[in-house]
């Protein structure tokens, strides 16, 4: 069986999960780089047998050059075809897997090597539910799993993917979205649920996150069912995926669907009344209470770190 993997990076983020994926194979794992060549400098320190590094111009979107990368992609002879869930890695993944005529499956938690087919577990239903799906022939994967601290390994060679012709789309614009990209960057966030009482209440959550300095995020009842907050402030795998070093998690149950959004935090804090609440298999501290007691107290103790 043919073992060898190409990984997709556009990104630091998950390269460390998907690398770890793809040893599962056994085979020689080429990293395909799109970005820049620092991107592709550190990536080459982190335990890869081959790195290959398409680097364009600032106002040239990597997927205009998705069918010279697909082609070179494809020249490595992979059996399995990596990528996270990142919008332009996912393009990529796309003219990769049409050009090795790849099945294409998204939400990979896990892989296995079964004989001569790959097992794949990928969420399903919102994340509630995993399923295994057995593949014979190319494999191509969006990758949802958990992400991996890698290893410092000597630096291999970053060979650089001559883009040839003129990219067919150019950046003309960039235009943030409502209230910026805070919680994508914080270090910290405090986020409340459906377990906070009145839309008045929100005072004591902004309250702590101003505390904490932190930047304020959301369930979704908050923003589709209750109305209270904007869709910006939306965590979960529809909304916002963030990973900061601090999550503080207030009145929340722990939907998978909201869980998702906070798998990349450091550090996973949980305030809810209910101790059988989901949140709590999930998070590395948890305070079963009243949030309306718990809340005030969180935020002077803070106060008084300054």
């Amino acid at each position: 069986m043919n073992t060898n993997s190409l990984v997709i990076i556009t990104e630091e983020r998950r390269a460390g999960g998907l690398l770890s994926a793809a040893k599962v194979l056994g085979g020689r794992i080429t990293a395909a780089v799109a970005g820049p060549r620092s991107l592709a400098d550190t990536i080459a320190a982190w335990g890869f047998d081959r790195v290959l590094c398409l680097e364009t111009a600032n106002d040239e979107p990597v997927e205009a050059y998705s069918a010279q990368f697909a082609q070179v992609a494809a020249e490595t002879a992979p059996r399995l075809v990596l990528a996270s869930d990142a919008s332009a890695a996912r393009i990529l993944l796309g003219a990769v897997a049409a050009k090795l005529g790849a099945a294409v499956i998204s939400s990979v938690r896990a892989l296995a090597v079964e004989g001569d087919s790959i097992i794949v577990s990928r969420s399903a239903a919102d994340s509630k539910v995993l399923e295994d799906i057995e593949v014979t022939g190319d494999l191509a994967g969006i990758f949802d799993g958990e992400e991996v601290d890698v290893s410092s390994f000597p630096a291999v060679p970053v060979e650089i993917v001559p883009v040839g012709a003129e990219p067919a789309m150019r950046l003309v614009e960039i235009l943030e979205p409502e209230g910026g990209d805070g919680l994508l960057t914080a270090a910290r966030v405090v986020a409340v649920g459906a377990g906070l009482s009145a839309k008045d209440d929100l005072k004591l959550i902004s309250d702590l996150a101003q505390a904490v300095r932190a930047e304020v995020g959301c369930s979704l009842p908050l923003c589709e069912d209750l109305r209270w907050l904007s869709s910006h402030l939306v965590i979960g795998s529809s909304h916002n995926q963030v990973g900061p070093e601090l999550y503080i998690g207030v009145g929340i149950s722990g939907q998978p669907q909201h869980m998702a959004g906070i798998r990349d935090a450091k550090i996973v804090v949980a305030v809810n009344n209910d101790p059988e609440a989901r949140i709590f298999k999930n998070c590395n501290y948890g305070i079963v209470g009243d949030l309306y007691k718990i809340v005030p107290e969180l935020t002077s103790a803070f106060g008084n770190l300054d």
